[in-house]
């Protein structure tokens, strides 16, 4: 299976929230803390799902804060 994440940053203080919005999507994503000092986050999916994931983002970006850095 291939993986694809999202890398981006966002306010610490929204941080538990996203992540639990985003683990509610059961086997959607997982998120994980790619550099705490810059606040920044990586989203790992199956490469099929990343579409769906990245729909969620866009909905999510402005509420949260959300500044994307890298799709791969």
């Amino acid at each position: 299976m291939k993986i694809s994440t999202i890398t981006f940053e966002m306010p610490p203080a929204r941080i538990a929230l996203f992540k639990a919005i985003v683990e509610s999507y059961d086997n959607l994503a997982t998120l994980r803390t790619e550099n705490p000092e810059l606040h920044r986050l990586r989203l790992y999916c199956a490469a099929d799902s990343l579409n769906e994931v990245v729909a969620l983002l866009d909905e999510l970006t402005v509420e949260f804060s959300v500044t994307r850095i890298v799709i791969a």
